[in-house]
């Protein structure tokens, strides 16, 4: 996991764990704040789940341009080599 990604879930974290402070110790009935902290912890759930989803796209869109990116550098290495070959026979 890389320092960025432990950086957002920390945050993440955080802020979860100060939204459901902050209703834990608000003065409403017991029923109203349980059901409000379950709400929390769905959207919460939600958003990094699709933050999820989201890097996993990313991630398999840098991974197919680096795959072409290195067929790319093979196809001008191959050229390159066989006009070194060509202007040494």
């Amino acid at each position: 996991m890389t320092s960025t990604s432990k950086i957002i879930l920390g945050i993440v974290g955080a802020a979860a764990a100060g939204a459901v402070i902050g209703l834990l110790l608000a003065p409403e009935k017991g029923t109203d704040t349980r059901q409000k902290v379950k709400d929390a912890a769905n959207d919460w759930a939600c958003q990094l789940a699709d933050l999820f989803a989201e890097s996993k796209t990313e991630f398999n869109n840098i991974k197919d341009k680096a795959a072409k990116a290195a067929k790319d550098f093979k196809g001008q290495a191959e050229d390159r080599y066989n006009n070194v070959r060509e202007s040494l026979s």
